[in-house]
């Protein structure tokens, strides 16, 4: 019989229209897939590069290797692409692959059932729908982490998260705090030093910072991305690349490795070499292994916090107040703006929406120690329910795009087994999962990113909710579902 014939027609519900999202969204069209919607929260595509436009937004992974395998881009203005372009190249890849008909914005879902076979989706507006099969690609870095501090809400001048930024607020000579030093910390402070009247950059714990020229490309270069397809395809797969993230991933798998060395080794001298007053550079030289928190790739913050307008403080908050911000030194930094760029709550993925499994099992029960997904991509007890870039999937200075596609591969084959009418549900065994969670847990304990430090890759019990093996062993753990992890039924 003519296999066209015997597919079913399902009915596919992504959520979220982030990176991940547009991607299962292009794909399932490309399939033949003729009833699919998107369900976005938002009222653009986007995802965190939607949340996020603060001063000074960069991404931290080379431009030409953040795109998707199919979609090169030969406009990227600069090596670390601002992320502006980085929004834009997502807008423009949605636009080119005609798939905004899918997208419902604005529709945020509250609820994910699955009842007699199929899942049934609550919208906040009060929308309601069914579906065969959900993709989750809600993304980790959207729910906003607010630092508990005493007195915040008594102070009188602007304040805000870094993901919700009010460009309302004037800058220019104004007196800015700026709390949290990660990627986002540090080039929010990059980008006022010296715009504002004082730039004041609360630290609790030093980064490791790696150096990098973020280039600009020229004319020529850009006209001969435009004119050579090819030649921007070699770029996304450029050796030097591919083989600095083999060696990065190679190296966090062992803190004592000779590449872990290496890589600290440089961050070291170039802080060495930035910073010339002994008393800043010991506040700024961390007291772990390098990327043990994410590595922070700047190629001018040790400038930045050097500028005459510009002060790392590490003196521990004391309080908020009216003015500004006490210091355990008793010191009180009178402030204007408070940016708090302290995060996310890279735990949540697709909650707080109530997500129901087989027999009503909630997903909150079933995360209550951890977030845990076989392979980062299905549940036991949840089928037909698949997550790109969900819990314990890789993570690291690499482009996510690659593991979402990666991971679409793996995905899609699952899709297909219900598609093709040979079964109704595909579900995770739950000793799949077990077992994986066991050779995981122990692996990750060993990884740098369990060497003694606190960063958001680790779990509520402080093991590190990540890929702990290599990026080859990921590769080829999302060739093929191994069949004997999922339960079938017909």
């Amino acid at each position: 019989m003519d296999k066209q014939k015997t597919q079913r027609e399902l009915r596919v519900v992504v959520m979220g229209a982030g990176m991940a999202g547009i991607l299962a969204g292009i794909k399932l069209r490309e399939a033949g897939f003729s009833s699919v919607v998107i369900y976005e929260k938002a009222a653009r595509v986007g995802g965190t590069w939607r949340e996020n436009t603060y001063p000074g937004l960069t991404c931290d992974v080379p431009s030409h290797a953040y795109t998707y395998s199919f979609e090169p881009n030969p406009e990227w203005s600069r090596f670390l692409p601002p992320g502006a372009e980085v929004q834009a190249y997502f807008e423009h890849t949605v636009a080119k692959y005609g798939i905004a008909d899918l997208i419902r914005f604005n529709e945020e879902i509250v609820g994910c059932e699955y009842l007699d076979g199929r899942w049934h989706l609550t919208m906040k507006s009060g929308l309601r729908d069914t579906a065969d099969i959900v993709i989750a690609a809600t993304g980790v870095l959207h729910h906003p982490k607010l630092p508990e501090l005493k007195g915040l809400a008594s102070f009188e001048g602007k304040s805000f998260h870094s993901s919700r930024w009010d460009h309302s607020v004037p800058l220019d000579g104004q007196r800015v705090g700026v709390i949290g030093n990660g990627s986002t910390g540090v080039q929010i402070v990059s980008a006022l030093a010296g715009r504002a009247a004082k730039v004041s950059h609360f630290q609790r714990t030093a980064q490791w910072i790696f150096p990098v020229e973020n280039l600009h490309f020229s004319d020529e270069q850009k006209a001969a991305f435009r004119s050579d397809t090819q030649l921007l395809r070699d770029l996304r797969n450029e050796p030097t690349y591919l083989s600095n993230v083999e060696r990065f991933t190679n190296a966090v798998l062992d803190p004592e490795s000779p590449e872990i060395k290496e890589i600290e080794a440089i961050a070291l001298g170039h802080l060495e070499r930035s910073v010339p007053d002994t008393a800043l550079r010991n506040k700024l030289l961390p007291d772990y292994r390098i990327a043990c928190k994410r590595l922070i790739y700047s190629p001018d913050y040790y400038k930045a916090i050097q500028h005459p307008d510009a002060a790392l403080v590490t003196d521990g908050i004391e309080c908020v107040e009216a003015r500004g911000i006490r210091t355990r030194d008793g010191k009180l930094h009178e402030l204007d703006l408070l940016v708090l760029a302290t995060g996310f709550k890279a735990d949540q993925f697709m909650r707080p929406m109530n997500v129901q499994g087989r027999d009503g099992v909630k997903l909150n029960d079933v995360w209550a120690k951890r977030p845990r997904a076989y392979l980062a991509v299905a549940i036991p007890q949840f089928p037909n329910f698949y997550m790109l870039n969900g819990p314990t999937g890789p993570v690291g200075n690499f482009s996510l795009i690659d593991i979402a596609e990666q991971q679409w591969q793996y995905v899609s084959q699952l899709i297909e087994l219900v598609r093709s009418g040979e079964y109704r549900e595909v579900e995770a065994t739950q000793q799949a999962l077990d077992e994986y969670d066991v050779a995981r847990i122990a692996a990750a304990k060993k990884t740098v990113f369990g060497s003694g430090c606190n960063s958001w890759y680790l779990d509520a019990e402080g093991v590190p909710a990540t890929w702990p093996w290599s990026q080859q062993r990921f590769r080829e753990a999302m060739t093929a579902p191994n069949m004997d992890h999922y339960t079938l039924r017909a």
